[in-house]
């Protein structure tokens, strides 16, 4: 077979296929969807509402249903798994060099996070989640970053009240009206813009002195030329200058015990259970939980700018401060040791951890 009839034929057979959806309607393959089939696809949720399912869900039923569905790419705390990205934090960020760009920082409508994991997730095994399920993870992604407290349930009726901290932070793309036409009329070529005239030169403003270059040495007084030799005596010398008495050495403090380094360090490892949702050191701030720079000794639930539980701002208000014998038996089970708090850890069941871990703390200071 010839080059040209292989040619011939492969142009056909391009034809054909392009021109297969309308051969399709004309020789009456397939038919309409039915409109349950439509429905079952059609599961978007607008932000006003439109859309949801009736049910509801809180925020210890989603965290049951996130760590079984959600955790292994998202991490236990909405912090990140991998390459996958973090769905809680990220607060005040977005204004920074490089922005966290979470549920709670960035996205503007809850609905949009109530579609994508009714419609898509999770990964692999999209729309097992019924709309219950649904409700109880937005409600625990919520709760995760600091929106709701840990006894909040979202449904159908009170969805639309929830208004998500970066909500006033998009607009209307309005490029077309207010960009487009500054770049679609005809081009000027020349006589653009006033003409350019000199109106003074650097020399009338005693900028540029002159002369001889003054050149400036480390070695001589600030405005004293390299070419200009001074006098070696009488008039017109530079005096010598005066030299200082060198001060009294400060007497040497001793400096304060502090914790165990061994200990420190083996709490250090502990540290990254809690980094995904605190921080500590300088520059450290509020992210998920609060930052516990300087713990020791501040009192529970008054770190200025963080969000705090019910539960948590009354035990400061009752005088709870935090020592290492508090914070030991906090770290032992945050919910046994203050019911309905809003901290999502299990706790450190190891007395060592918490030790190294309290240590660790106190180092930061």
């Amino acid at each position: 077979m010839s080059k040209s009839v292989l040619k011939a034929l492969s142009t056909s057979a391009l034809v054909a296929l392009f021109t297969l959806p309308a051969a399709a309607q004309t020789l009456g393959l397939g038919r309409a969807a039915l409109p349950e089939e439509i429905a079952a696809w059609d599961v978007a949720v607008q932000p006003d509402g439109t859309g949801l399912p009736v049910g509801s869900g809180d925020v210890f039923t989603g965290e049951e249903l996130w760590v079984e569905n959600c955790a292994m790419c998202h991490g236990d705390f909405g912090e990140g798994a991998g390459a996958y990205p973090m769905i809680a934090g990220g607060e005040g960020t977005l204004t920074a060099a490089r922005p966290v760009k979470t549920v709670g920082s960035y996205w503007p409508y809850l609905s949009t996070v109530f579609d994508y994991v009714h419609r898509s997730m999770p990964f692999g095994n999209a729309q097992i989640l019924s709309a219950d399920d649904t409700y109880a993870i937005t409600a625990y992604i919520l709760y995760s970053n600091g929106l709701v407290d840990d006894d909040f349930e979202l449904s159908n009726e009170n969805f639309t009240d929830v208004v998500m901290p970066n909500a006033e932070g998009f607009f209307v793309d309005d490029r077309d009206t207010a960009e487009v036409p500054l770049f679609t009329g005809a081009a000027c070529m020349s006589d653009c813009s006033p003409a350019m005239h000199i109106t003074r030169r650097a020399t009338d403003l005693q900028s540029t002195p002159e002369g001889a270059v003054t050149v400036f040495a480390p070695d001589r007084p600030t405005g004293v030329a390299a070419n200009a030799a001074a006098p070696e005596g009488g008039e017109g010398a530079a005096p010598a200058p005066a030299v200082a008495p060198e001060p009294a050495p400060e007497p040497v403090q001793e400096a304060a015990a502090g914790p165990d380094p061994a200990l420190v360090a083996a709490g250090e490892g502990v540290w990254r259970q809690c980094r995904s949702c605190h921080q500590v050191g300088e520059g450290a701030r509020n992210a998920t939980g609060p930052m516990l720079t300087g713990i020791l000794g501040h009192v529970a639930g008054t770190r200025e700018g963080f969000r705090y539980s019910g539960p948590m701002r009354d035990a400061g208000a009752a005088g709870l401060i935090w020592t290492a014998e508090t914070l030991d038996a906090y770290l032992a089970d945050p919910r046994a040791f203050m019911p309905g708090n809003r901290m999502s850890f299990r706790g450190l069941r190891d007395a060592d951890e918490r030790a190294a871990v309290i240590a660790y703390l106190q180092s930061v200071e």
